[in-house]
């Protein structure tokens, strides 16, 4: 089924625009990008009180349930299958990065360390023997730690990659009963509080597996600086009571994105009906990080459900990872409603001002705008070496967002046609924005920097990305085409310079994905370092026959990476 949007807003009928440079100026295509940006201001639906669970939370649940873990996928009459076949964003040939291996030193050796992550072998030993897919692979370091939750098991590692917890059941986190339906883990390190913070989402069920009638988010707290000591668990209902028929709730919050600053922590989730078809747009919620840190027996937070642009609702609203200083908390999306192939020049930007007066159950103040951007669309699907059958690479939402030093990045998968292949691939578009707000409210976002990273014979997909406040950054994803398994790879962009510099693989995939699997994804994970310069990434790949599964089912794997941005950096 087709998400229908009543008002196309940001989509021209035909688009004529031709990208000839990884930095070129997007071309206004609509009367609204034309004209000079204004903010909208969104109200807060609720301030809500969340408590912890202070026992393990059952439903009535006997066996796992068999439902795939990942994001649910949007309404649409076209997506990836058709993409190469479609219009998309075109560059110029030069801008096409040649793809190497670690040892070429490619990327100035920047690769400080890389080792194998969390794979589906030990989701599957952790989970009653059952093979979920795909991992969501989930990263945070600090305090001499490294934290890989994915889908659905978790390790503790130190920062030289050996391995001193786990695996564990994903469910041990969050104190539920191992057999109880979790999906789309993602956390982050606080080094300014010593605090661990891990999210997830919850779906009850029924003695038989199948879905129940309750969902939640879980936010899981460790202010010790050690993630292999007791964690406290909160919950936050999605169900939904009293929705409208027409959205067929019991609901849940799919996919939970995380962002942070100073004073709250962030989630962002697209609500569905958990045994319909419905889909009811973005879910928006701030909770204070005060009272999380103090382990509180509740925790205040704002809830803003539903927020719109133009009328038309949204989905993948991505919270930023906030470092050091910023005048608002700000957010990410990208405008592809309706997912057909077509070519978006538009984002939207968030802000969230009055953050401080969470804590004290008053309501902050939430803005947006919509600004041009490079070209982007739905990717093809990616070709792997030895297998007919391609990886999923989603759509084109936002991937993960961060605010540093007055800058707000972004990235995500989109089409792009590369002169002289006969074929569209699967790449990664990237965004610098400058924000700016007045009187609370969000007063202008301009596009100082955006491109692409491509890999010509290959598809790069499920990118992240974070930078330092001198503006380095590096980007993690996976990239696989005709003549490469599925690897993991990153790329980086020196400040000042105009584009990413050439892919780096750090760990080459060993064998085709299962031809029998459905997804790939659904993220990737980047998390700076700001004492050391570095950043830590995560990313998705086909790891060596001893990290998968029994059966060779869906077989995949993670790769860490520890990633150099500044000059003189020492390996911790």
């Amino acid at each position: 089924m087709r998400l229908v949007i009543p008002r196309a807003a940001f989509r021209p009928a035909l688009t004529f625009a031709v990208l000839t440079s990884l930095t070129a100026t997007a071309v206004p295509l609509t009367a609204t990008a034309a004209s000079a940006p204004s903010a909208s201001v969104h109200r807060a639906t609720n301030m809500g009180l969340a408590t912890q669970v202070s026992t393990a939370t059952t439903s009535s649940a006997r066996v796992s349930s068999a439902a795939p873990r990942g994001a649910r996928q949007l309404p649409a009459s076209a997506r990836a299958a058709a993409a190469r076949l479609r219009q998309a964003p075109t560059v110029a040939s030069a801008d096409a990065a040649n793809s190497q291996s670690a040892g070429d030193n490619g990327s100035s050796n920047r690769l400080l360390r890389h080792f194998n992550g969390v794979s589906s072998l030990d989701s599957e030993v952790t989970n009653f023997g059952a093979k979920f897919e795909p991992p969501d692979t989930a990263l945070c370091e600090g305090n001499g730690f490294v934290l890989e939750p994915v889908n659905s098991a978790y390790r503790v590692y130190r920062t030289n990659g050996t391995s001193i917890a786990g695996p564990f059941n994903i469910n041990d986190l969050f104190h539920v009963g191992g057999l109880e339906f979790t999906s789309d883990p993602r956390c982050f390190y606080d080094g300014t509080t010593n605090t661990w913070f891990v999210i997830i989402l919850f779906i009850a069920t029924n003695p038989d597996g199948s879905f129940g009638d309750s969902s939640s988010i879980f936010i899981s707290v460790n202010p010790s600086g050690d993630p292999t000591t007791a964690w406290t668990t909160y919950s936050i209902d999605t169900t939904h009571p009293g929705a409208p028929a027409s959205f067929q709730c019991p609901c849940f919050g799919d996919q939970p994105r995380i962002g942070i600053d100073a004073y709250n922590l962030y989630l962002s989730t697209d609500e569905f009906s958990i045994n319909g078809t419905a889909f009811n747009g973005a879910h928006l919620y701030a909770v204070a990080k005060r009272d999380l840190v103090r382990l509180k027996s509740e925790i205040h937070f704002a809830h803003f459900e539903n927020p719109t642009i133009d009328g038309n609702p949204l989905f993948a609203i991505e919270p930023a990872i906030t470092t050091g200083a910023s005048d608002a908390e700000y957010f990410l999306n990208a405008l592809d409603l309706n997912l057909d192939g077509s070519t978006l020049n538009h984002i939207a930007v968030w802000a969230m001002t009055n953050r401080e007066d969470i804590a004290e159950g008053n309501s902050p103040t939430l803005s947006s705008m919509v600004i041009s951007s490079e070209g982007y669309s739905v990717p093809p699907n990616a070709i792997q070496k030895g297998s007919t059958s391609q990886l999923n690479t989603g759509d084109d939402r936002m991937q993960q967002a961060q605010f540093i030093n007055g800058a707000l990045w972004g990235e995500l998968t989109t089409g792009l046609k590369l002169p002289g292949e006969a074929t569209v691939r699967s790449a990664a578009a990237w965004f610098k924005v400058k924000p700016a707000v007045e009187d609370d409210v969000l007063a202008s976002a301009t596009m100082t920097r955006q491109g692409y990273v491509a890999s010509r014979g290959n598809d790069v997909f499920y990118p992240a990305l974070q930078a330092d406040a001198a503006g380095n950054a590096a980007m993690v994803f996976s990239i696989s085409g005709a003549n490469r398994y599925a690897s993991a790879a990153f790329s980086t962009l020196r400040a000042g310079q105009k584009q990413f510099g050439p892919v780096t693989i750090a760990a080459e995939g060993t064998g085709p994905y299962d031809p029998k699997a459905r997804r790939w994804g659904d993220y990737s994970w980047a998390q700076l370092d700001p004492k050391t310069d570095t950043v830590w990434l995560g990313a998705e790949y086909i790891p060596p026959v001893s990290s998968q599964t029994t059966t060779r089912r869906r077989n995949w794997g993670t790769e860490v990476l520890q990633v150099s941005l500044g000059g003189e950096n020492q390996q911790n």
